[in-house]
């Protein structure tokens, strides 16, 4: 079955209307984000369902990316439905997760997965990466939160002036740490937990102020990993999100068989990007075009195609030898990209 056919039955099945929205976890420069950009394209997909519907399911499949999309998506998918649903064929980490909470129904197979929404910052006053001293260094929200936890509750460190050394110890060992960067971390975790907090409260069903709070605090400070990954029994049993629904087996199915479709389409099984692999072997150039991201209905489909030229080019390398610094010959694959764009 096609991906049209299919996003059908999951219609038919469903009584409802189906966005898919897919970004490429790859590596390189085949990796995609949510992003902004997907706002319009989405807004397109919704005027082509027209007048309100009672529901509306996104199908969604990310690693993560913008923590400001969230909002600005949910709130203008809920303008055109009465139930706003999540399918979760797979990863739904991150801003990806953040979404499923705006949804009154977050759909999920045992394959599921949602993750924590702390995210790392970056900004100009970020320590700079030795390696790479024009890149900056992220901070993680829960690096910081799990330092001063460590010594107000590990070490047991209570009284405001201990608190204010230990603060000053940590600025001092840590010159390279600005003092705005801190603030924008501070800054960032407040604002995902308001974020947070509004897609609860948008719920059809409105939820208690006490559920929301344990939900937040969950998801942004008692999973101390970005990398926790949390099924769908977990999620509605231990951290309270009542809004998992366990998908019935042929739901299951067609929700791996759809995402499949894409896996295979963008390549996700190729998780590791090298210029080498896709010049190919025995080429000295080569054009490839990818598919990043698809934001797709039955109605219209669309995807961001990305294209790239590669070249093998003999470069000169400075190599140390004992009579100094000379000039290698090297060959090296060279890439630029052509063309890019939502088609």
């Amino acid at each position: 079955m096609t991906k049209a056919d299919l996003i059908k039955k999951i219609e038919e099945k469903r009584v409802s209307k189906v966005i898919t929205y897919i970004t490429s976890d790859r590596q390189g420069p085949v990796n995609a984000r949510v992003a902004m950009d997907i706002i319009p394209i989405v807004s397109e997909q919704l005027r082509k369902i027209g007048t309100k519907v009672p529901k509306i399911d996104l199908f969604l499949y990310t690693a993560g990316g913008d923590t400001m999309v969230p909002w600005r998506l949910v709130s203008m998918i809920r303008e055109y439905c009465d139930t706003f649903s999540v399918l979760v064929p797979y990863k739904a980490h991150s801003a990806g997760t953040m979404i499923a909470l705006g949804a009154d129904e977050i759909v999920m197979s045992d394959l599921s997965e949602i993750s924590p929404i702390d995210p790392s910052t970056a900004n100009v006053f970020n320590p700079s990466d030795p390696t790479n001293p024009q890149n900056k260094i992220p901070i993680s929200v829960e690096d910081v939160i799990a330092y001063f936890d460590l010594a107000k509750n590990k070490f047991g460190i209570k009284s405001d002036e201990d608190l204010t050394k230990i603060f000053n110890k940590f600025m001092e060992s840590n010159p390279q740490i600005h003092p705005l960067a801190l603030g924008n971390v501070n800054r960032t975790h407040n604002l995902i937990r308001l974020i947070a907090k509004r897609l609860l409260k948008s719920h059809k069903e409105p939820m208690k102020e006490e559920q929301i709070e344990k939900i937040v605090e969950a998801f942004t400070e008692k999973l101390y990993s970005h990398t926790y990954f949390i099924g769908r029994k977990e999620a509605k049993e231990e951290l309270s999100v009542k809004s998992v629904v366990y998908a019935d087996t042929d739901l299951s199915d067609l929700m791996s068989k759809l995402y499949s479709e894409y896996a295979n389409e963008m390549e996700l099984q190729n998780v590791v990007w090298n210029p080498e692999n896709e010049i190919g072997m025995n080429s000295s150039q080569n054009k490839k075009e990818y598919k990043v991201a698809f934001v797709e209905s039955v109605l219209l489909p669309k995807a961001y195609k990305l294209t790239m030229e590669f070249k093998r080019q003999q470069v000169m390398i400075p190599q140390q030898t004992p009579q100094g610094i000379i000039q290698v010959p090297q060959e090296q694959v060279v890439m630029r990209v052509v063309e890019q764009g939502w088609k």
